[in-house]
């Protein structure tokens, strides 16, 4: 999906945007803020890549990451809500994920949890398996995936 189109979509929207990114540390921010002009559409982005900076900055719950780990649909909607009431924005994306290499039997290399948050009360999560495509390739992906879901809640409201 097209920066240029998410962009220009949320400009006639009138939707501000922000982003909640562990495993892919700002790429998605960075490819919104490519475009000449994003500034009236981006807002910021939180960039969590440690357990202790989700808590500290998007206060995701400790017991959360606890429970079901850093790499779940639960922290990814921790993120995208939190990020969504701390930007005051009107919609918000999150990311965490394992990008490789690693992974494990029940977190595998290539996993990829979203989060997607919005004005209306409305927080969504999915979990996506990219495989273990080397972990340029899962970040990239993350990123398309993340524009396209952004794109898609644009549309909606």
């Amino acid at each position: 999906m097209s920066p240029e189109l998410i962009l220009d979509l949320a400009r006639a929207k009138g939707v501000r945007i922000a982003t909640a990114e562990s495993c892919t540390a700002g790429l998605i921010a960075a490819r919104l803020t490519e475009v000449s002009g994003s500034s009236d559409v981006f807002d910021r982005g939180f960039v969590t890549y440690s357990n202790q900076a989700k808590r500290e900055m998007l206060w995701v719950q400790e017991k959360t990451l606890k429970a079901h780990g850093a790499v779940s649909e639960q922290v990814a909607y921790e993120m995208a809500e939190n990020a969504l009431f701390r930007s005051g924005v009107a919609l918000a994306v999150s990311v965490t994920g394992i990008a490789g290499p690693g992974g494990s039997e029940f977190k595998p290399e290539g996993r990829v949890c979203f989060g997607l948050a919005s004005n209306l009360r409305d927080v969504h999560t999915e979990t996506v398996e990219f495989g273990a495509i080397g972990r340029s390739k899962v970040r990239a992906a993350t990123v398309d995936h993340a524009l396209a879901l952004l794109y898609a809640a644009l549309r909606q409201m």
